[in-house]
């Protein structure tokens, strides 16, 4: 019940000595109400315009709440009703004496459903710095976002000064920091403007330190986002989540973690595609130049079955500490099913793993194209039986990826593509170092595992990106 706050500036006109907020309909304020006629101290009650603004400026969250202020300045701040410290405040050793020890307090106005977005928008919306987009009085919000271009081809929530600053509320980084650079056309973004785009994804506050840390893995040079938007390929951002954040924000890195149904896969990706689409400038047809794309291009984010990986998590194999929230970025092409019902032991699983592989973007091309590997709980149960790490598995799939250059040369098997003929005393690996990843995800039954197949590899397109989630 005691609460002592670190000092803080008060709300102007407020005088040094006690403060009390209180509210009708509050049976502890009621309770209390005769005490504060023999008490020195300023009440505030949240029932009239102003004494609810003053709440709503010292950050009441329950009434009845006693402050002390020494100087203009909060030294001290009591919740609810504890006799003991009231006394003490108060200096009155008798103060109370008929009334119970401790009683709780009861929610501040300030955070009645309505109210508190009608504060936030009063005190509040004049530091959003983004241009106000007035609608006319009949016209359809949902068809207005359609007929501005701000969506992706499905509905999007309209994002109102109080949704804005309710999102805002999500993360401790200033409105205005710069999160990056979005391409392509290398547009200044700020937090306020991711905020703004996960408002019309439909996320909630607490995923925007996920949505912000996708927007700056994305935005690397590393990643290449330009290039991947500008591609004819079919890839777009692939977003892993791993570490604490996955449970926090109710992430599914189980049953059908790869589609759809749940709030915080679906919105997270679809509002770093919406920051690209809105801020950057990237549209289809304009600089999105995909051939034919992928249902990745509205979004692809899913959490990482930790938990139950025989292996340990893709974050720390790509250098995260494994206490620490993250975002992997993979520039992805679609989901391939793998399909082996019958494998029991590792090494016959590897070699299913191996021959899905070498199909990625074409059998006959090495090095050229990342992957990613996510492993099933089923299958993940043959590595762990078997004692197979990560590298193990890994040692085991480059083993079986080395590429004949007879077999890969054009017109070999009858088919033109390839590589030169000069390459056919050769052996190639099919991807280059680092450029197969691996994580763990899916539901607990089912012996499928899957291949998210990536775009052209390296400098010569995009290595996957890993950043830690900040507050």
């Amino acid at each position: 019940m005691t609460a002592t706050a670190a000092p803080a500036t008060l709300p102007d006109g407020l005088p040094d000595g006690l403060i009390v907020v209180v509210r009708r309909e509050c049976a502890t304020c009621e309770m209390v109400a005769p005490l504060l006629d023999e008490m020195p101290v300023h009440v505030i009650s949240e029932d009239d315009d102003e004494g609810l603004a003053t709440s709503y400026g010292l950050g009441i969250e329950t009434v009845p709440t006693l402050l002390r202020v020494v100087g203009g300045r909060e030294v001290e701040r009591l919740i609810g009703w504890q006799r003991g410290e009231w006394r003490r405040l108060s200096g009155d050793d008798g103060l109370g004496k008929d009334l119970p020890e401790w009683r709780p307090g009861c929610g501040s106005r300030t955070l009645d459903p309505g109210i508190s977005e009608e504060l936030d928008v009063r005190f509040r919306g004049a530091t959003l710095r983004s241009r106000r987009v007035e609608l006319a009085g009949l016209e359809d919000e949902v068809e207005a976002m359609f007929d501005r271009g701000w969506t992706d081809g499905l509905p999007v929530v309209p994002p109102t000064e109080a949704r804005v600053l309710r999102m805002l509320q999500g993360t401790t980084r200033a409105a205005s920091e710069i999160v990056a650079l979005v391409p392509p056309d290398l547009v200044e973004c700020t937090v306020e403007k991711v905020a703004i785009n996960a408002v019309l994804a439909g996320c909630k506050p607490e995923y925007l330190p996920v949505v912000l840390a996708a927007v700056e893995a994305a935005c690397t040079d590393e990643f290449n986002g330009h290039g991947l938007l500008a591609t004819t390929f079919h890839s777009s951002p692939v977003v892993i989540v791993n570490g604490p954040i996955r449970r926090a924000i109710g992430m599914n890195s189980g049953v059908n973690a790869l589609g759809q149904g749940n709030r915080a896969n679906a919105t997270i990706g679809r509002a770093l595609q919406l920051v690209i689409r809105n801020v950057g400038g990237g549209r289809p047809a304009e600089v999105d130049r995909a051939t034919q794309g992928n249902p990745g291009k509205y979004t692809f984010c899913f959490a990482e079955d930790e938990e139950g990986s025989p292996f340990e998590s893709l974050s720390v194999a790509q250098g995260a500490s494994a206490a620490a929230s993250t975002v992997t970025l993979f520039a992805g092409a679609g989901v391939q099913p793998v399909v082996d019902q019958l494998s029991r032991t590792p090494e016959s699983l590897a070699a299913t793993y191996a021959a899905c592989l070498r199909t990625v973007a074409h059998p006959k091309l090495p090095i050229a194209f990342d992957a990613l590997l996510v492993v099933s709980p089923e299958h993940g149960r043959v590595f762990r039986e078997a004692g197979w790490s990560r590298a193990k598995l890994l040692e085991e799939l480059t083993l079986r990826l080395q590429l004949r250059g007879e077999d890969i040369i054009r017109g070999a098997g009858g088919i033109a593509e390839g590589l030169p003929e000069s390459f056919a005393g050769a052996t190639l690996p099919k991807f280059r170092h680092g450029g197969l990843l691996i994580c763990h995800a899916g539901g607990d039954a089912g012996l499928f595992s899957a291949i998210i197949a990536g775009w052209a590899s390296g400098s010569t397109g995009s290595t996957p990106v890993t950043r830690e989630v900040r507050p």
